[in-house]
């Protein structure tokens, strides 16, 4: 598991458009090499929030259901 989470994002009581906003915010001002951990619940914003994202730019590192206190998903994004 990696260890190193510089940013996480629980997002899972947020509508999609917002959920969106804060993930684009917050990796626009992520250095080089660090890693932001998103949690949501929406199957439509798990997919969405790779589209936002400028091409080349990440690299997923893990995309995955969680059961804890209900599902959720989890998503390490680590920028180039």
């Amino acid at each position: 598991m990696i260890q190193n989470i510089d940013h996480t994002l629980d997002l899972r009581g947020t509508i999609s458009p917002v959920t969106l906003l804060k993930v684009s915010q917050i990796f626009e001002k992520m250095a080089s090499e660090q890693i932001m951990e998103v949690k949501i619940r929406d199957l439509d914003t798990r997919t969405d929030i790779f589209k936002i994202l400028p091409d080349n730019t990440f690299e997923l590192i893990t995309k995955e259901i969680v059961k804890d206190y209900g599902l959720y998903y989890r998503i390490l994004i680590k920028k180039k």
